[in-house]
């Protein structure tokens, strides 16, 4: 167990954390001794081991079942999450769904989907989170901001995406979600930010990794030159929810092996 916790007293709810990222940065949220909410849409015994690995490293946990584009089921989350651990201090919006294929044979349900869990979801959580911080306002031993969210999004908020054009929208759109919160929410003492991580070993891209000449084709995209894990974002989750970056106020931390940088144009400029 971590004896200098950052996070100590704090509760977490983080969405989409029964595995991949969310469930790296629930993880690591505990580890840091947060109370952290679990939520989940499928798979209930995946959310159930997450919460057991959190409990097992001395924090507080619970599952919540809940679909973030839904209204009423984010504010029954909300609910149950005060009930039980009386507050919120940060929301991390993680669950994101993609729902591939060709501009001209992608169905109107398959890019409404990807919108209303990737971007009305984050801004669902958002709102109900930034009506707690409000109410609450700033409890200085806990922290010295009043509520803090990180929105997660992706490169393809910035690199185009061909055959992904409802994914690539949903997160261009949670930047500049995040950027209009941020801006408005400073002066209450909310601090909003993104993390936009790159290429990393989830079950969600499992084919871009899980062979070896798959993965020889992604490292071309990546300078570092290797795929990133799970736990590189978490390390990252904990210093956002942390008043180690308190001066850190709309902005988006890429975590991608500099992807970013566009290599192919090393070689080609």
């Amino acid at each position: 167990m971590n004896t200098n916790q950052k996070l100590k007293g704090q509760s977490a709810l983080v969405t989409g954390a029964n595995s991949g990222i969310g469930e790296a940065v629930a993880i690591a949220l505990g580890n840091e001794g947060a109370n952290v909410v679990v939520n989940y849409v499928t798979h209930p015994e995946n959310a159930d081991a997450v919460v057991k690995k959190i409990q097992d490293n001395g924090s507080k946990a619970i599952a919540i079942k809940a679909d973030v584009s839904n209204e009423s089921e984010v504010q029954s989350m909300f609910q149950q999450m005060f009930d039980k651990f009386g507050t919120i201090d940060i929301l991390v919006n993680n669950a994101g769904i993609q729902k591939d294929s060709p501009l001209e044979s992608m169905s109107l349900h398959d890019w409404q989907l990807v919108i209303n869990v990737n971007l009305t979801g984050q801004f669902l959580c958002a709102r109900e989170a930034v009506k707690e911080f409000l109410k609450r306002g700033i409890v200085a031993e806990r922290s010295c901001s009043a509520g803090k969210i990180i929105c997660m999004s992706s490169v393809h908020q910035v690199i185009p995406w061909a055959g992904h054009v409802n994914y690539a929208s949903s997160k261009g759109g949670i930047d500049m979600l995040m950027q209009s919160m941020a801006q408005e929410m400073a002066p209450k003492k909310i601090r909003i930010n993104s993390i936009a991580p790159g290429a990393i070993k989830t079950p969600i891209n499992k084919p871009a990794w899980d062979t070896e000449e798959s993965l020889k084709r992604l490292l071309t995209l990546i300078p570092y030159g290797r795929i990133g894990l799970p736990e590189d974002i978490g390390k990252v989750a904990v210093w956002l929810a942390s008043d180690d970056s308190d001066y850190l106020v709309g902005t988006t931390v890429f975590v991608d092996g500099g992807m970013t940088l566009y290599p192919g144009f090393s070689t080609n400029g």
